[in-house]
C-alpha cells in the first residue's frame, strides 16, 4: 500500500482525521518528530475516533531516523512551493507522500534534496495558499488508490 508521511505536524485533529484515513486505506503513518502535540491530545483522539487501534503508525525522532527507513523509497513531498502537478505523476504502491508542518510547510532544505519531479503541489486557484493538511492527505492517497486500480480496499 502507500505511506503518510507527516513532518512536524502541528494540529492534533489534522493528525487524527489522518490517522482515521491511513486506518480506512491501509496507509502507514509516519510522524516525524518533534510534534506539536502529545500523542495522547484528547482533541488528537476525538478526531481519529476508535481507529488509531486500525492504524500503523510508526513515530520518528528525527528526519534523518525516518530517512534511514525509507531511503530507497519513492518519497513525494507535497508543497504549494512544487512546479509539478501532482495529478501529472504516476503512481505505484509502496509510494510515500510526505507532507510538511500545517503552518509552514517542508522546508526549503528538504524540498531541495529531493528531485524537482517528486516535489508536487496540489492544484488551487492563484489566490489560495494552502489547503488544510487531512484534506490534502485524502487528495494524494485517494487519487494514489485510484491510478493503481484500488476498488474497496482490494
Amino acid at each position: 500500500m502507500f505511506h503518510v508521511a507527516l513532518y512536524e505536524p502541528e494540529i492534533p485533529p489534522n493528525t487524527g482525521n489522518i490517522i482515521r484515513l491511513c486506518a480506512n486505506t491501509g496507509a502507514t503513518l509516519h510522524l516525524i518528530e518533534p510534534l506539536g502535540y502529545e500523542l495522547d491530545d484528547r482533541l488528537l483522539k476525538r478526531a481519529g475516533l476508535d481507529y488509531h487501534e486500525y492504524a500503523n503508525l510508526n513515530v520518528h525522532a528525527n528526519y534523518s531516523d525516518f530517512m534511514g527507513v525509507h531511503e530507497k523509497s519513492r518519497i513525494f513531498a507535497l508543497s504549494t512551493h512544487g512546479r509539478n502537478n501532482f495529478f501529472d505523476a504516476e503512481f505505484r504502491a509502496g509510494d510515500v507522500f510526505m507532507f510538511g508542518p500545517e503552518t509552514r510547510g517542508l522546508p526549503k532544505k528538504i524540498l531541495d534534496s529531493y528531485d524537482a519531479q517528486f516535489v508536487r503541489r496540489l492544484p488551487m486557484i492563484g489566490s489560495s495558499r494552502s489547503l488544510n493538511l487531512s484534506n490534502a492527505v485524502a487528495i494524494v492517497v485517494y487519487e494514489a488508490w485510484r491510478q493503481c486500480g484500488i476498488v474497496d480496499g482490494n
